[in-house]
């Protein structure tokens, strides 16, 4: 029986994801930026909230965690290194640990570099990544609390995972995130291409993801910092690949196009 996804704006960008198991009627959200919409998306197709699964500790995606929580006695998930900043959290998880939903299996992988606890919940037998603010479509998370190149190695942990997984970030980035990756990358037709569909989607009001993470793979630039021809257009032609993310996540960082 397949599951059911909803993907659910909130504050001015954020997402939050809501994922159903029809076999058991479990339901998880994951990141829970405020409740309201939340609350609404459930009411609107009857289901009942089971789990709460965290990707980090920061407001916008912990705030509405405890009013879900009172309503619906949803467990919270959460990584154990940030478990002093995720309110209510009763289950504290560690790279490797699975994570179930029902009949739906995920795992959790940890990913620092937003923040240094982040994780993201990967279900392989649906092939689901939900990245947090770790990947997002076209771009990749501010290294707030770590080294880039500790985010480097976190995204390049999720490049391996393949191709026909669709990923699911935490923020409405596109469009922004697309022409900066043309800023550096202006050759790429299959990028051209998809932030022309993203411009499309935005104007019509709908959610540019999910993302394939093959697509992500071809035309991110952020997981192309050790393509050779990505490091010549950054003027750091032979460079450690880290030294070459860096140095583009500090251009994106003052990018104003």
């Amino acid at each position: 029986m397949p599951l059911d996804i909803r993907v659910i704006p909130c504050l001015s960008d954020n997402y939050a994801v809501l994922l159903h198991d029809p076999l058991t009627e479990a339901t998880a959200v994951v990141d829970v930026p405020e409740p309201g919409p939340v609350m609404d998306a459930l009411e609107l197709e009857g289901w009942d909230l089971t789990h709460i699964l965290v990707t980090h500790h920061h407001s916008d995606h912990v705030d509405g965690v405890l009013a879900l929580k009172a309503q619906y006695g949803a467990i919270v998930v959460g990584p154990k290194a940030e478990a002093a900043g995720i309110p209510g959290i009763d289950v504290q998880v560690v790279d490797g640990d699975p994570v179930a939903v029902g009949s739906l299996i995920g795992r959790v992988m940890e990913t620092p570099g937003h923040t240094a606890g982040h994780v993201v919940y990967v279900f392989a037998e649906e092939r689901l990544l939900f990245a947090g603010d770790t990947l997002f479509v076209l771009g990749c998370g501010r290294p707030i609390e770590c080294d880039p190149p500790v985010l480097w190695h976190s995204l390049q942990r999720l490049r391996t995972l393949p191709d026909d997984y669709a990923l699911y970030c935490g923020h409405e980035y596109t469009v922004a995130n697309g022409h900066f990756a043309l800023s550096v990358d202006p050759d790429n037709g299959a990028l051209r291409a998809r932030v022309a569909d993203a411009e499309s989607a935005r104007r019509e009001g709908k959610p540019t993801i999910p993302a394939l993470l093959g697509d992500e793979r071809l035309t991110n630039p952020f997981l192309r910092a050790d393509d050779p021809d990505m490091a010549e257009r950054m003027g750091l032609a032979g460079a450690d690949p880290a030294a070459v993310f860096t140095e583009l996540r500090a251009r994106k960082n003052v990018f104003k196009g």
